[in-house]
């Protein structure tokens, strides 16, 4: 890996601090037991260097806005599998630093950031990387910026969603996608009528709750699908679908393959859609 040019002199980062300061406080790492439906990847460790597939997965899972980026990002970085790029190891760890905040941006934008917000922040962390003195302070640096494009992304999402009702219902669903999930276990969660959530919620997000809970549950899948080595039969459990036959059946319909398909394209080569 080699490092990448540093962001443009002229760029300002000033008019992005007082967001980035607000978002950057938050780098507590979720750990929460329920998101165990995307454990669905251990690393081989013992390669000289990390393969094209296992580094760009904590970039994808980033431009999801899917919390699971922060402790890949962890755990690819404190592996000591990046690479040497320098004998220094203070400005190894920063040649490696603007390389990952680089596809960061870079996916990030292609997520829906705005780009001004993207480089913006980007500078802004190249400068608090550039003050750095130890490797600790690059790696934490390194996670903390994770950790505020991780949540951008996941507040994406949410942008045009004004309800609370709504918000909640949308973070149920994504910690619950290991579990059945119907209208009538929302509404109770959120404490109101069944109809009346299925309204909001369609008006809001612009898809009816079944639909929504069936795309992000298909996007689980295809990342299990590239990622991992479950069986076809094993991610049709972890998902809650009631047989294999049905998960697959579903599978087909949002992507036009069957999971076995989608498997041998794409997780063999490391190339997957976008």
């Amino acid at each position: 890996m080699s490092p990448s040019p540093d962001p443009a002199p002229g760029r300002s980062a000033a008019s992005s601090a007082g967001t980035g300061t607000g978002r950057v406080s938050r780098h507590s790492v979720v750990d929460d037991p329920t998101l165990r439906y995307l454990e669905f990847i251990q690393r081989e460790d013992r390669v000289r260097h990390h393969t094209y597939v296992q580094e760009m997965r904590q970039y994808d899972l980033m431009k999801a806005g899917d919390p699971e980026a922060i402790r890949e990002s962890v755990r690819m970085w404190e592996s000591g599998l990046y690479g040497h790029v320098s004998d220094d190891p203070v400005r190894n760890a920063k040649y490696l630093f603007v390389t990952s905040i680089t596809l960061v941006t870079r996916f990030a934008i292609e997520g829906g950031m705005d780009e001004e917000d993207a480089y913006n922040a980007s500078d802004l962390y190249i400068q608090d990387m550039d003050r750095c003195t130890s490797v600790a302070e690059v790696r934490r640096l390194h996670t903390d910026m994770m950790t505020f494009f991780t949540w951008a992304m996941a507040d994406l999402v949410k942008q045009g969603v004004q309800s609370r009702p709504i918000v909640e219902c949308l973070d149920y669903i994504h910690y619950h996608l290991h579990e059945k999930i119907t209208v009538a276990m929302l509404a109770e969660h959120v404490q109101l009528n069944p109809t009346y959530l299925s309204e909001l919620f369609s008006r809001e997000v612009g898809t009816p709750i079944s639909q929504y809970v069936t795309d992000r549950r298909m996007e689980a899948a295809r990342n299990m699908l590239i990622y991992s080595r479950y069986s076809i039969a094993e991610i049709a459990q972890i998902l809650a679908y009631r047989s294999q036959s049905h998960f697959t059946k579903v599978f087909h319909a949002a992507t036009g393959m069957t999971p076995k398909t989608y498997r041998d394209r794409y997780a063999r080569s490391g190339i997957w859609p976008e």
